[in-house]
């Protein structure tokens, strides 16, 4: 059992670690690069970006959460406590990053990408955009530690 839960973190930490590399690079490096532009060019970008992110992003998180689960249960199984503790933190994690994300994030997304879709620039497109940054940080930090913790998990 203890064999399958390594192959379990690896698997679950392969999964976070699209998601936390996705928010990363959307909290160095889009974040700045949208407040760059004007209205209708954040519109266009943000809008397709989470066109494309919001259809092709849950796979791998939704890999992570199970095979982290996953790994939680074969771990206690196997009596490997401690490497149990670390991804029950990770799972915690990773579905406390999924609350804020189907919260705030989710609903924003859905009217950046319906104002993109439609050519379509909001007046409060700035306003939707601030919103979306204020927790980009948090669930980047986030995602890290739960990558973390499974990495703790891996080798415990």
């Amino acid at each position: 059992m203890g064999t399958a839960a390594n192959l379990a973190f690896v698997i679950a930490l392969l999964g976070a670690a699209v998601v936390y590399g996705t928010d990363v690079f959307c909290a160095l490096v889009l974040r700045p690069a949208l407040a760059a532009v004007d209205d209708r060019a954040l519109v266009a970008v943000s809008g397709n970006v989470h066109r494309y992110g919001d259809r092709r992003m849950p796979l791998p998180g939704v890999i992570g959460i199970v095979a982290a689960v996953l790994g939680a249960v074969l771990a206690v199984i196997a009596g490997r406590w401690s490497a149990a503790i670390a991804a029950a933190i990770a799972v915690a994690l990773l579905l406390i990053w999924l609350v804020l994300y189907l919260r705030i994030s989710a609903p924003i997304n859905r009217q950046l990408t319906a104002a993109a879709g439609a050519g379509d620039t909001p007046a409060n497109a700035r306003e939707l955009q601030r919103q979306w940054d204020r927790i980009i940080s948090a669930r980047a930090v986030i995602q890290g530690v739960a990558v973390t913790a499974l990495c703790v998990a891996l080798v415990l």
